[in-house]
């Protein structure tokens, strides 16, 4: 039976569909997840709209643990079927579409989106692959940060150093988009050969400021893309967590983040001030 044609352009609307009854987002037991579901088909749909139009890169992965990172195409309304971008020279493909389920996961801004993808298919067109799936029935969507995170003054950047894990010869000197005791987050510029989630960071240099610098292990949790799509800093974000950290340098990290809190607060109120 030959493959469903790649759709031209995403339509404009999803039909009403009823809830799948596949497995939901990992929560606690008994938690009741109706109140990060998005409900109606049209707020489904412009999520997904949203997804692509920005490029947001969309992480899908299969229970055994293989993941890509991949950006989605468009929805054919018609046929039910989502497309995302494929590259023939992923070997992780063939193990996604055997699995034959997986969970994608998005970061538009500060909401996380979550959605399982069925009946996978890998699809060769003309001039571009796509990696096909059934719209999902059900997006969750929450909140990203389960942690205080810190973003730091411009005046002075944090930064990190660590070796490119694919090019040991390229040196990276990445800066501090933000920082919790349970990771912090890292802008890659798009001129630099990209990191899939999973990976692991050794031998990282973080540099807070003079006083607070410490060498970290960490490990890419999620991609996702940062500034304007025709911008001059054009890159993605990388949210990080430390591997585990030594007690001298987590209590340093604690001193840093209280005291960048402290500088937030005192900038806020005199900007309150009259």
């Amino acid at each position: 039976m030959p493959a469903p044609p790649l759709p031209a352009s995403p339509p404009a609307a999803l039909p009403n569909s009823r809830p799948a009854a596949s497995a939901s987002p990992a929560l606690p037991p008994g938690h009741d997840w109706s109140t990060f579901r998005v409900e109606f088909p049209r707020d489904r749909l412009e999520l997904l709209d949203l997804l692509r139009e920005r490029g947001v890169p969309v992480v899908i992965s299969s229970p055994d643990g293989t993941a890509i990172s991949t950006s989605l195409l468009g929805v054919d309304e018609a046929a039910q079927r989502l497309n995302f971008s494929a590259r023939d020279d992923s070997h992780h493909l063939d193990t996604l579409v055997e699995s034959d389920e997986a969970v994608a996961v998005a970061y538009l801004q500060r909401v996380k989106l979550q959605f399982d993808l069925h009946d996978l298919l890998l699809v060769h067109g003309a001039s571009v692959s796509a990696l096909q799936c059934r719209v999902p029935d059900e997006i969750f969507r929450f909140q990203r940060r389960n942690a205080f995170r810190v973003q730091p003054l411009l005046r002075h950047t944090p930064g990190a150093r660590l070796r490119h894990p694919a090019l040991p010869d390229m040196l990276l000197d990445l800066r501090v988009v933000d920082v919790s005791l349970g990771g912090c987050a890292l802008w890659l510029p798009t001129d630099v050969p990209p990191l899939q989630p999973g990976t692991v960071l050794a031998d990282v240099r973080i540099e807070l400021d003079a006083q607070t610098q410490f060498g970290v292990e960490l490990t890419l949790r999620h991609v996702a893309s940062m500034g304007c799509a025709d911008g001059p800093e054009r890159g993605v974000r990388l949210g990080c967590s430390w591997r585990p950290v030594n007690p001298a340098a987590l209590r340093n990290l604690q001193r840093w983040i209280d005291q960048a809190q402290k500088r937030t607060r005192l900038l806020a109120a005199g900007a309150a001030t009259p």
